[in-house]
This record gives structure tokens, C-alpha cells and sequence, in this order.
């Protein structure tokens, strides 16, 4: 029986920008296949995070939130490069994810931004970067990072060296 490899990451953010920022870094690093979980309160910051990371990556057009249509699909225009980015607060569980052709996502081989995954945790693969987005005050917010799998370790490993100025 093989164990996925874990690695996990805290970083506190003092405004609102500061999480947009962090959002941007791990957007320059996003890869095809890559599975980003945002989760927290609602006005936690899963949406500011997503424009930072949509912006990192770039996206067009920008990240904004999705959850009176559930989901957004992004082109990158220098590549092509496609990044999906669903809510799914109005998702009652895994049975009603399927009416988003979810498994398909999944296989496609493009980026997933969840918001609200927890609703459909049920069905996501294990492989993935998990985000606790939490606030602390008014604007600052406590951000905890969970990734399992090789290519999510290596993201998370890239992307806490870089806010912790080593990388």
C-alpha cells in the first residue's frame, strides 16, 4: 500500500491585498491537472484569493465570483491554456455535482479552482492542494494549506519558499 506524500503551510495575510498576492504566487506556478480547493466562511476571501490566482496565472477574463453561475471557464491567451473555476455554495452534494459534468473536469487535464469543495468532497480526488481560508479581524485572514500528492507537495513546497522569501 503506497501512502501520498503531505505537506502542510500557514500563512497569515493583513489585508486584502496581501491575499490577493499570495493568490497571484501560487497562480504563477499553476501546471495542467492542477486541483485547488478554496474553503472558509462565507467573506472569508475565497473570491479575492481566486482574482490574485487567476491573475498569476493569467486568465482572461478575470477570476470573479461564480456562484450564481457556478462556474467560470478562463482561457490563457498566450497558450490556449484552459482554468475552470466553479462554486459550489448552491450545490447540495456529490449527485448534484454531476449536472456540472464534474467527472469530466476532473479528467480534462485543465486547472480546477473549487470554492465550497467541501460540498463535494465525496468525489474529489485525494490529489490536491487544500486551502483553509480564515479570518482573524476585519481584514486579516489565516490561510492553512493542505496538499497531498507529489505534484501538490512540490506546488506547496514551491509557492511557502516564496512567501517565506527563500524561493
Amino acid at each position: 500500500m503506497r501512502v501520498a506524500r503531505r505537506r502542510e503551510c500557514q500563512v497569515n495575510s493583513a489585508s486584502a491585498w496581501q491575499t490577493e498576492a499570495i493568490g497571484r504566487a501560487l497562480g504563477r506556478r499553476l501546471q495542467p491537472g492542477d486541483l485547488i480547493c478554496l474553503s472558509g466562511e462565507l467573506g472569508a476571501g475565497k473570491t479575492v484569493f481566486s482574482r490574485g490566482l487567476g491573475a498569476g496565472w493569467g486568465a482572461n477574463p478575470p477570476l470573479s465570483s461564480p456562484t450564481y453561475n457556478l462556474a467560470h471557464e478562463h482561457e490563457r491567451r498566450r497558450d490556449g491554456a484552459r482554468l475552470h473555476h466553479l462554486d459550489f455554495y448552491r450545490v447540495s452534494g456529490a449527485r448534484d455535482a454531476e449536472t456540472l459534468s464534474l467527472h469530466e473536469l476532473l479528467d480534462s487535464g485543465d486547472i480546477l479552482v473549487f470554492e465550497w469543495p467541501e460540498r463535494v468532497k465525496a468525489i474529489l480526488p485525494s490529489e490536491r492542494l487544500w486551502i483553509d481560508i480564515a479570518p482573524l479581524d476585519i481584514d486579516e485572514r489565516e490561510l492553512r494549506f493542505a496538499a497531498t500528492g507529489e505534484r501538490h507537495c512540490a506546488l506547496l513546497d514551491s509557492l511557502c519558499q516564496a512567501l517565506s522569501g527563500t524561493g
